[in-house]
């Protein structure tokens, strides 16, 4: 199978395409710069240039591959609205391209903030979008569903290595700036987590196994407490953990805030039986123990 990846050049997408790869499949990577493009051939991918906006580029990559996987997403948290207009244009820009075929698309999603007092399972449906939380990626991709095209979604918790654990790392950027790593009253919210090999492994499942209209959770554990990974991190950058009042959660996390706030467990008993997949890589507190620590980011 021919895939075209957008974000091959990302976290996510470089395991992916080395999974991909690695299985007999070929990859073609949206890039839009020269040092994309050499990390996605360094992967074993071919590379086609654009980007998310670029919706010619879009519509060519789907074209030319069998399948497709949106990974890309801009993650401008000071301009999450306008980065969540072009992540739903881009998805609708792929399907519109692959309507009156059979290939795939497999849509990526958050898990976050569903909003529900129990375990978030694969039947429950996203959240409405709203101007508190505009991102209408699974939306986007339940229209094409509707429309006939062959369209699935992946939702993502905090995926993670030793190098990158989604939120997890910008929280971290925070701390380090900041002298203390903070958590918000007594830090029970929950953050559900999978290994980022573990999370390669289910979307290639997902494309060989595609079922149009499914939900996947790529969810290892549940639930991490927020309140233990800060203070593992906070051990490894070698700071304080510290809690604060939601009053002071503004003030310290900026427009992290809801992010730092939001509790959020899911189960992956459905993903796991339908795909045969069954996460073996490290969890995210012992990936945090041994963080390779990021270089100082200043804000100024």
């Amino acid at each position: 199978m021919r895939v075209f990846i957008t974000g091959a050049s990302g976290f996510i997408g470089l395991a992916l395409t080395k999974e991909l790869v690695e299985n007999g499949h070929t990859v073609l990577g949206l890039a839009r710069s020269d040092t994309s493009a050499k990390l996605i051939e360094n992967a074993g991918g071919e590379v086609l240039r654009g980007s998310l906006t670029e919706l010619d580029s879009l519509t060519r990559g789907a074209a030319e591959c069998d399948a497709v996987v949106h990974l890309a997403f801009i993650h401008d948290f000071s301009d999450f609205a306008n980065g969540c207009k072009t992540d739903a244009i881009a998805i609708e820009t792929l399907g519109a391209a692959l309507e009156g075929t059979k290939k795939p698309i497999i849509v990526t999603s958050g898990i976050g903030l569903f909003g529900k007092n129990r375990e978030v399972t694969e039947h429950d449906m996203p959240p409405p979008v709203s101007p508190a939380y505009p991102r209408a990626s699974e939306h986007t991709a339940q229209a094409l569903f509707e429309r006939g095209i062959n369209a699935s979604v992946v939702r993502l918790p905090q995926v993670h290595d030793r190098s990158k654990q989604g939120l997890v790392t910008f929280l971290i950027a925070i701390a380090q700036q900041k002298g203390s790593a903070a958590y918000i009253g007594d830090g029970s919210n929950r953050y559900p987590a999978v290994h980022v090999d573990d999370c390669a492994r289910l979307y290639r499942l997902a494309l060989e196994k595609h079922r149009a209209g499914a939900r996947y959770h790529a969810i290892a554990e549940s639930g991490v407490p927020l309140k233990d990974i800060t203070q593992t991190f906070a051990k490894r950058l070698g700071i304080p953990a510290v809690s604060i009042s939601e009053e002071e959660a503004a003030k310290y996390f900026g427009l992290m805030a809801m992010f730092a706030g939001m509790d959020s467990t899911a189960s992956s008993d459905i993903t796991r039986e339908e795909l045969d997949w069954q996460p073996t890589g490290r969890d995210l507190l012992s990936d945090l123990r041994e963080l390779q620590i990021p270089e100082f980011i200043s804000n100024k």
